[in-house]
């Protein structure tokens, strides 16, 4: 039975990847360098923020330490947030179905506390989901299965009745590894086929996912 479903946050509930991208492109464009949209969405999609800048200083070679670097980009990303980052479409449909129909709904997510909270918050969401899990309470972040392992746990569910909902490779192969089901929404870019094997299915938007519990129902399969 499905009755627990857990989101990614960047790319899937929030337009935000698109900005993360913008970032990353212009501390490369400081230093003479250039990142495209392609390469930001085949290496760094989904993943912490701790691991795209030591792939970035290390790819691009940037004459800046760690610490400067994540500064410049936590700053930046605060003028950006400033100004609102935008729900994904059927976003706030699904959540309102998912707790019209009593499932558990829980937040897995690579960003920090205060990002996700204050997001969350200012498009009046919050209060739909049961419990948060954040990068910094697991050891490994995404592709790694952790933070998915930790949801399940802190759901008190057996991962047979979760339901992962993620847009990036990094995402999809997490909860693969961690053995539960995941549904892919893609963002930047479709999947590899290698990681399309891993999903359960794949959907245009959140509110496909609403008629694909649906049917599950109508199948019996819940």
């Amino acid at each position: 039975m499905k009755n627990t479903v857990i989101f990614d946050l960047d790319g899937l509930l929030i337009d935000s990847e698109i900005i993360s991208f913008q970032l990353y492109e212009e501390l490369t464009g400081k230093y003479g360098r250039s990142m495209t949209l392609e390469e930001y969405a085949t290496d760094y999609s989904g993943k912490t923020g701790i691991t795209n800048m030591k792939l970035l200083l290390e790819k691009y070679q940037l004459p800046i330490t760690f610490d400067a670097g994540m500064a410049f980009v936590d700053e930046r990303e605060k003028e950006y947030l400033k100004e609102g980052v935008a729900l994904k479409p059927g976003a706030r449909e699904l959540l309102a179905y998912l707790k019209e129909n009593h499932y558990k709904i829980l937040l897995a997510t690579s960003s920090t506390e205060d990002r996700a909270e204050g997001i969350l918050q200012q498009n009046g969401i919050r209060d739909y989901f049961d419990h948060l899990v954040y990068g910094v309470n697991v050891k490994r972040g995404k592709p790694f299965p952790d933070i998915f392992l930790k949801a399940c746990e802190d759901a008190n569910e057996p991962r047979k009745n979760c339901l992962v909902l993620e847009d990036s490779e990094a995402g999809i192969q997490a909860a693969h590894s961690a053995g539960i089901d995941v549904i892919c929404i893609p963002d930047m870019r479709e999947p590899g086929e290698e990681f399309k094997k891993m999903v359960t299915a794949q959907l245009i938007s959140l509110k496909d996912v609403i008629i694909w519990l649906q049917t599950l129902q109508l199948n019996g399969v819940m």
